[in-house]
């Protein structure tokens, strides 16, 4: 059954003061063509977060959380394409318009650019659908166009625990199946729980794939993130093959695994490109608050669970409660209260002037997408977007036709755009 709910609105949400909402001149002017030049100053909008934070602990950067609220003026259209998906939580868009989305039970999905149809695609491996586990993301090889290779990420159960596995196959001319479906990498070690597998998956210019990779969640695997010995808690470099990447920061390192790029990193599920800088930016699950925006740099320590700006979640400090180490990376951003971030996605369209550059955010636990204005690597501001939806937003992808897709845990496609 297809459902489609049209709402065309103008988005302004987000802003929960009177003063705000009846502010209109919300949009960011910068150098890096990230707004409008006509745009006017926002910085007297509050932040979006009005609950106070779990913590008393102070930022290190200027700006580094609760920013000034920004609010789009483009009228939007909100779009659910889909309601039938089952608990989806990737989606890759097709050099057709079409996409493919994982369902976290297992179940690899064709669907058409208007969501009308769903295709099953057979042929993956058994995932272990327990907890936060199951089938994960899915990437196209950025020749899919005339190889047809598909690259995906999944919770493998062994008899030494589950692991974050990566695999590949080649998707079937009839687009049936998936065809010599081969496991590449499998991060170690493996671990008997279900939780925080990570693995988002993202192509390098040269064709090799940046993989993130969760550290399992207990404080025994969570010390891992700081073990070069390991693979939890890491972005690792591998090629399609899955072998190390040639001259990583560690592959001199003595006992280190060569494919690790950084490290001291909890549960990251957001990987995306900045299109403005070329570097590679991440999201992650804090504990009880401490969500993080991190930008991936070779042989950078992002610190987990030495300095965070979280707490357990029975309220407890995590380990010395200290927010700043020397050798360790400050985040860009964080939320405290939690959002519960997940995927991630730069739009880089012209179709909406004063979003181009933004870097966009779904939240689970915020039931919103985080609208994040970028100026100098830094987040100049923030709106929410879709909060009166009510969903959980798990993956993001920007399309070739300038819109922004989003599926949420509840099974729906969203399509985004200009009005």
């Amino acid at each position: 059954m297809r459902l489609i709910s049209y709402k065309t609105m103008v988005i302004g949400m987000t802003f929960l003061s009177a003063t705000a909402a009846c502010n209109n001149n919300s949009e960011l002017s910068d150098s890096n063509g990230q707004g409008d030049s006509a745009a006017a100053d926002t910085t007297k909008l509050p932040p979006v977060e009005t609950n106070p934070p779990n913590t008393d602990y102070k930022a290190a950067l200027e700006g580094q959380t609760r920013a000034p609220g920004v609010k789009t003026n483009t009228a939007l259209s909100i779009d659910v394409l889909n309601s039938t998906l089952k608990n989806p939580w990737a989606i890759c868009p097709l050099p057709d318009g079409r996409f493919l989305i994982t369902q976290k039970g297992g179940t690899l999905v064709l669907v058409s650019a208007d969501g009308a149809t769903v295709k099953n695609i057979a042929g993956l491996p058994k995932v272990t659908a327990e907890g936060q586990g199951g089938l994960l993301d899915v990437n196209i090889d950025p020749q899919f166009a005339s190889n047809g290779m598909v690259y995906w990420s999944y919770s493998e159960e062994t008899k030494d625990g589950t692991v974050t596995a990566i695999a590949k196959g080649k998707l079937s001319s009839d687009e049936n199946s998936i065809e010599n479906p081969v496991v590449i990498y499998r991060a170690s070690p493996r671990f008997k729980g279900y939780l925080h597998y990570g693995s988002r998956i993202v192509f390098d210019k040269e064709g090799n794939l940046f993989v993130s990779i969760g550290e399992r969640s207990t404080k025994e695997t969570r010390v891992k993130a700081q073990d070069l010995d390991a693979t939890l808690g890491k972005i690792v470099h591998i090629t399609k093959d899955g072998k190390p990447v040639g001259k990583g920061p560690f592959a001199s390192t003595s006992k280190a695994k060569p494919e690790i790029f950084a490290y001291g990193l909890r549960n990251p599920q957001g990987l995306a490109w900045n299109p403005t800088t070329g570097e590679l930016w991440e999201a992650e699950f804090g504990p009880r608050g401490g969500d993080e925006i991190n930008i991936i740099r070779s042989g950078k320590n992002y610190g987990w669970p030495v300095i965070t700006y979280g707490l357990e979640y029975s309220g407890e400090k995590i380990g010395d409660a200290i927010q700043q180490k020397e050798g360790m990376e400050q985040p860009v951003y964080y939320w405290d209260p939690s959002i519960s971030p997940s995927g991630i996605a730069f739009y880089n369209s012209d179709v909406i002037p004063e979003w181009k550059g933004n870097l966009f955010v779904g939240a689970l636990s915020g039931t919103h997408i985080a609208r994040l204005v970028i100026k100098d690597d830094k987040v100049v501001g923030e709106e929410r977007l879709l909060k009166d939806e009510g969903q959980r937003f798990r993956a993001l992808a920007p399309g070739q036709d300038g819109a922004l897709y989003a599926v949420t845990d509840g099974g729906k496609l969203y399509k985004i755009s200009k009005k």
